[in-house]
């Protein structure tokens, strides 16, 4: 996957995934992007720097780590805003925002105790009720594997993911 900062003709930014760069090439060419706030067609990648991070050897040297990252400009501040090759894409993240809604609102916030608390409702020692909270990668995977059904909440574009 590759990571690019993406400008619209009327200035927007916004951020997109894709698979490859002849990926992001065929599909401006296209016309399967669209700047989600004016939903214009003629979008770009937007300039980008290298982030430079740092980390010692066993020798003490520091070995340079660059990766893409976007320019942060100071007079505007960042949209969080999701990318995506479709036309339906407020009616899309508009259902997900619905359903979330609906999920938060009818269930228990137990925060980072979610993989003990449905643990203890698989295993009978507390009362079934709808819960949500924050699990890790790994927690997550080891309930799917004990026989825990457990679903991720839709991530909105204002999460930042």
């Amino acid at each position: 996957m590759i990571h690019y900062s993406l400008q619209c003709a009327d200035g927007h930014e916004f951020e997109g995934w894709f698979r490859n760069a002849g990926d992001f090439d065929r599909q401006a060419r296209d016309g399967h992007l669209t700047c989600p706030v004016c939903g214009g067609s003629e979008v770009s990648k937007a300039l980008m720097a290298p982030a430079v991070s740092g980390a010692r050897d066993d020798a003490g040297t520091v070995e340079a780590v660059v990766e893409n990252a976007p320019v942060k400009q100071a007079q505007e501040p960042a949209v969080p805003v999701m990318a995506m090759p479709n036309p339906h894409q407020a009616q899309i993240v508009d259902m997900m925002r619905k359903l979330r809604k609906l999920i938060t609102e009818s269930a228990d916030n137990v925060g980072s105790r979610f993989a003990t608390e449905a643990r203890a409702m698989h295993h009978g020692e507390t009362e079934q009720r709808s819960i949500y909270g924050e699990a890790s990668p790994e927690d997550a995977r080891e309930l799917v594997e004990e026989g825990i059904e457990i679903l991720p909440l839709p991530v909105l574009p204002e999460d930042k993911n």
